[in-house]
């Protein structure tokens, strides 16, 4: 794949995700430059919202999705890829746009040429535009974090979301080695021998089945989405662990549980670094969605717990409807817990993937866990 190509790969991620919401990971081809693509296509989704906001002095109407992909991808590069030259990331792009459709390559060329004219006058503009729009963040977040951080807090925590997220290797002895940049995860040593399994050092105290399994818990996982259950078991298989996993929270109620770890879906407002396309897919009324969710799924898990045993309830959000507020909901509801430990990440503090976990007892005994 070369320069072009990688190009038009990323266009093509980055149209599929504004069509469908499909992750542009998902929709990357293997290859030797699927590294450079993924950055390219991980920028362009990550700033959008500034990329658009310079782009409106070219394009006076909103083109196809195609088109807009190949903009985006074409203009993050010279706004936010300094380390790629202005005149060779266009002539790649525009070659890549030539193999997009009839007529796409004249129109790109000529706004990404006049965008490298017009460099001083587009940076100025952006420097001077509101913090939410610099950063390409829906001002809705923008103002929850200023309300809770402060306006320097909030500008910190979009500033830390921007940046390329680092792969961590986690291994059962508790240490974490950030893996080189350039390097696939499928050829770090012992990869093949189950060695390692990737997560942030952020991830919430409890873990997941893997940590949980390496440090001899009897684990059942029930994972009701089938592409997630589906890489749980390959990594499981990796690991040479075998473990109990079911599709259905049906197949955990036979008998009470010691532990029971929720790992809560939620907005992901944690791990927008990792994940660029959550930003623009949150909103209050999906945050409310989730909450109702994951109350549901609080509940059903305090029928299943045994006397004695305790709840860990995490997320990977930020946000404390689906946190703090959310656990104190659920000991109103069941006046039998008691909170025994909470805890929070919020990555522009901590360095790592922001994440949540609170610890509900009945009280301390454990032996088997559910997840």
């Amino acid at each position: 794949m070369d320069g072009f190509e990688s190009r038009r790969a990323a266009a093509f991620a980055v149209a599929g995700w504004i069509e469908t919401g499909k992750f542009a990971k998902e929709l990357l081809p293997d290859g030797p430059f699927r590294s450079f693509a993924q950055d390219l296509a991980y920028t362009a989704i990550r700033r959008r919202r500034a990329i658009e906001f310079s782009l409106k002095r070219f394009v006076k109407c909103r083109p196809d999705p195609e088109t807009e992909a190949i903009l985006l991808v074409g203009a993050a590069q010279m706004l936010f890829m300094p380390e790629v030259p202005a005149y060779a990331a266009v002539a790649a792009t525009v070659e890549a746009a030539k193999r997009c459709g009839k007529g796409k390559a004249g129109f790109v060329n000529a706004v990404l040429r006049n965008m490298i004219r017009s460099r001083d006058a587009v940076a100025a503009a952006l420097a001077a535009a509101a913090p939410d729009v610099r950063e390409s963040f829906p001002a809705a977040l923008y103002r929850r974090w200023k309300s809770r951080y402060g306006e320097e807090g909030a500008l910190e925590l979009m500033r830390w979301h921007n940046l390329p997220a680092e792969t961590f290797l986690a291994y059962p002895d508790g240490r974490f080695e950030k893996l080189p940049r350039a390097q696939k995860v499928s050829d770090a040593e012992g990869y093949g021998e189950g060695r390692f399994i990737v997560q942030d050092p952020g991830t919430a105290p409890g873990g997941k089945t893997i940590q949980m399994a390496w440090r001899g818990a009897d684990v059942t996982a029930c994972e009701v989405n089938p592409a997630r259950r589906e890489r749980l078991l390959a990594n499981l298989a990796r690991a040479g662990l075998s473990l109990k996993v079911v599709a259905s929270p049906g197949e955990c109620a036979s008998g009470e549980w010691d532990k029971i770890l929720v790992d809560a879906p939620c907005g992901n407002t944690g791990v927008i670094r990792r994940r660029p396309e959550a930003r623009w897919s949150w909103s209050e009324k999906k945050m409310e969605s989730l909450v109702a969710i994951q109350s549901e799924i609080l509940d059903k898990a305090a029928s299943l717990v045994r006397p004695g045993g305790a709840i860990v309830y995490s997320t990977c959000s930020n946000e404390p409807e689906e946190n703090s507020m959310q656990t104190a909901s659920f000991l109103s509801r069941h006046p039998g817990f008691t909170l025994k430990e909470e805890r929070e990440n919020v990555p522009h503090l901590s360095r790592t993937d922001g994440s949540y976990a609170a610890l509900l007892e009945l009280k301390s005994r454990e032996s088997s866990i559910c997840v």
